[in-house]
Order: C-alpha cells, then structure tokens, then sequence
C-alpha cells in the first residue's frame, strides 16, 4: 500500500475508533441507559409451542414482554405502518388510539399474527387473560385494579402468517403479571425486554435522554423488513415528562418522518410496524423545543442502531442528496441508490464500482421524470470525488484509496451480540438543481442477509 494511502487509512483510523471491544461491553453500557421513568415497569416470560401451522417437530420459543404504567394515562401516541395487510394488532392499536386513557403494551415474538385466522380475536382473549391476571396483583400496585383490556395495546412480530398459540401465551401471564408487579430490579429496567423483543436482530437497542427533570427511554426491534412509511419495526418511547396528547402525537409524527422514515435495509415495509410513546406524567411540562430535541435524539440514535443490526448488514451506507428540486425528490434519489442491489452487493465486496451509484440514480430520475443536467451533478464516495462535469473522476490511485475506504467501514456480519464501530460508507449526491435535501441511512447485501432470509423458518 502506498505511504500516503497508509496514513491516510492511519488518520482516519484514529478519528474514528471502535465503540465496544465485546458484547460484555456493549451491555454494560446498554443497562446504564435502560432505568426506567417513573411510573413504568416491564416484564419478560419466556414459552415454547408446536405452531398449528406445523404440527410435527421441534418446539419454537417465543418471547413475551410486558410495558405497564403503574397507572392510566391519557397521554399516549402512535404511528403504524401503511401495508395493506396489517396484522391483528395493528388493526387493534387504531382502535385503542381512539380510547381516552391506556395503560401498556403486551409485545411477543416469533409470530406476527398478520392476516392469520381469528387473529383479531385472539388478541383479544389474550389481553383480557392479561388483565385479569393484573388485576389479582392490585396490592403491589393499586392503579392495576380494574385494568380494562381495552387499555392495553398488543404488539407482535415474527413469522406471517401463523396463528398465536393462545393457550400457552395465557399460561405464562400469571408469570408476566406477577414480575412485574413485584417490582424489582429487572422491573425497573427495560434491559430484558429489549432483549426480547428480538428475532433476527444480532443485538439489543436501548437509547436514553434527559430532559428536563425528567428522561425518554426507548427501545426497538428491527433487522429486516426495514423500509418504513409513517412507522417502522417496532419502537417502545416512554417518558414521565408531563406532555398533551395532542403534542406527542405531532411531535413524533414529525420526528419518525426525520429519523425512521429515512432509513432503509432491503425495501419491503413490514405487516407489522409501530411506533408507541407512553407518558405517566409524573414530572413537570419542559419546553417544547427541549422535548423535540430529547425525542429526535433518541429516534435517530435508534434509527442508526436498527441499520446498524439489519440482518447480514457489513456496511452501513449513508446517502446524503444535496441540491434537488423536492424534498420528495431528494428522498427518492437517496432511496434508489442506497436500495439498488448492485450498489448493496459492491459496497459489501469493498469494491468501488461507483459505476453502479451512477445506474442508479440515473434510473429513478429517468423513470421518475427528474430532469437532470448531468454536467452539474457532482458525486462523492467519502471524501473523494468520483464524479462531475458529466464524467468519471477516477485514476488507479483511487481506485485503491476507494477500497480502502469501504475495507475500513466493514464489519463482520457473522459477530452478533454487539455493534463492533460506527463506521459508515457515505455517499454525497450534489445535484445543483434546487434548495431541497434529504440524508438516507441504510445497509448492503451480504451472503448472510440470503442466508437468515432463506431459512427464516426452517
């Protein structure tokens, strides 16, 4: 390698250095942020099952969480997916959207009950064994008297098309209800649910922020099916700051817009996706602009997490588009590059075949009626100018510095249980052509992505 190449690859080493050595590490680091805000507890359980839609063979685990306010609260809010095939429990959280107070959330794993048979009733008989079994603790928590089920909203995630095992989940709620009205130590954080809450994710995502005097924690599930509308995956936001209905729904409206919706891991929107934010209110109003900021903060720090985790993720790539006529057309260039598979697939061989950003953005604004002059489009691959004035920019030497740069971002997809940097490939699309811009944060295509995907379910 040449010396000037060496340092080069030097410097940029030094400015940008590992984050975690072990998974030891990264949840070390994951339990100082998982304390929960006043007012909220969890709980986890674990079952296994033989799924009716597979009758004979090894029993599947399943997860259950559990986020419980330890009183009603009429401060909440949503986003979902726009699928046209949304599971059971997004038809079930639209209704409870409209009711005037809830009171948690029941979340499972390895099932998604998405269009599956009786699935809405299911949720049902589910979340009224739930509160059942809640109401018998009312002594360790006196708000869980009388807890209706119509205040509890379900989440589920996991394989399409299969039914819950009802029976087993509602033998493991005593369990449920139980840990967390007990109160202890793990009640008090959000650190084994995340965990739960998992399937292919390779680690648990937990981000926190002060606000005010008091915090917003969140924490999210996702690894593929990653290309949100209005939502994505799974996302949990609680918080103790007092906040109007009104304003959480606005507020976190416009930030899954800024952070979630700006991300994109192989395409497909999921059946499944949500976003819920719960506040018990337990600490003073803050300033509008100081809660904006908390939430954001938290979002788009899960946002690069979930890319971070997606399933046989090597790079993360992140576009940014600069100078396009729309902000819709901003986003849409940034999308089809960061989501072609011959721009995924280079990336993860640390190629630079920059000839393939090229194809692509040239393929949405021709199909899409975006009418660029190619003279004034000016492209970076990191710092480097790859293309302007209508042609290539590239010599032998960059070739190589090239490759070196997308060496440096990689990171092993087959290490799981912790994020091993906070490298990225980023991609600068100057199209000079207007005020508008977007940035879209999303990862390759690597062997182990078919991999996880081709054997989901076997």
């Amino acid at each position: 390698m040449p010396y000037l190449l060496k340092l080069r690859v030097r410097c940029i080493i030094t400015l940008c250095m590992e984050l975690y050595s072990c998974e030891a590490d990264y949840v070390n680091t994951l339990k100082t942020r998982a304390d929960l805000p006043d007012g909220f507890r969890t709980a986890t359980a674990s079952l296994k099952f033989l799924p009716a839609e597979k009758p004979a063979g090894e029993l599947y685990p399943m997860n259950l969480s559990l986020i419980l306010l330890e009183k009603p609260t009429a401060a909440f809010a949503g986003v979902f997916t726009r699928n046209s095939f949304p599971g059971a429990p997004i038809h079930l959280a639209r209704r409870r959207m409209l009711g005037a107070e809830t009171q948690g959330v029941l979340i499972n794993n390895k099932v998604s009950n998405v269009c599956a048979p009786g699935g809405l009733a299911d949720a049902e008989e589910i979340l009224a064994s739930l509160s059942g079994d809640l109401a018998a603790r009312t002594e360790a928590v006196p708000g869980l008297k009388g807890i209706n089920p119509s205040r509890l909203f379900m989440a589920s995630t996991g394989i399409i098309g299969w039914r819950l095992p009802v029976e087993e989940i509602k033998n493991n709620l005593p369990r449920l209800a139980a840990s967390a009205a007990d109160g202890g130590s793990s009640a008090r954080s959000c650190f084994d649910a995340s965990r739960a809450v998992m399937t292919t994710d390779s680690f648990p995502k937990i981000r926190k922020a002060a606000v005010g005097g008091g915090s917003i924690v969140a924490f999210a599930k996702g690894a593929g099916m990653i290309e949100p509308n209005l939502a994505t995956m799974l996302v949990f936001i609680m918080t103790d700051l007092t906040l109007p209905r009104d304003l959480m729904q606005k507020v976190l409206a416009e930030t899954v817009r800024d952070t979630f919706n700006t991300i994109s891991i192989d395409s497909d929107q999921s059946t499944s996706d949500m976003v819920l934010f719960f506040s018990s209110c337990m600490k003073p109003q803050p300033q509008e602009s100081a809660f904006r900021q908390g939430l954001l903060s938290v979002c788009r720090d899960l946002a690069d997490d979930i890319v971070r985790n997606g399933e046989g993720t090597g790079h993360v790539i992140k576009v940014s588009v600069n100078g396009a006529p729309s902000s819709e057309a901003a986003l849409g260039a940034g999308k089809a590059v960061i989501n072609s598979p011959l721009v995924k697939t280079a990336i993860f061989g640390n190629d630079p075949n920059v000839g393939r950003i090229i194809g692509a953005l040239g393929d949405y604004a021709g199909s899409g009626g975006l009418e660029l002059d190619r003279d004034r489009v000016v492209i970076r691959l990191g710092e480097e100018i790859i293309f302007r004035q209508g042609e290539f920019a590239l010599d032998a030497e960059k070739e190589k510095q090239l490759a070196a740069y997308l060496k440096h971002a990689a990171f092993n997809p087959e290490i799981k249980g912790f994020p091993q940097h906070d490298r990225s490939v980023r991609i600068t699309l100057d199209l000079n052509m207007g005020a508008f811009s977007a940035a879209v944060t999303g990862s390759d295509l690597s062997y182990e992505y078919v991999r996880e995907n081709a054997d989901y379910r076997s």
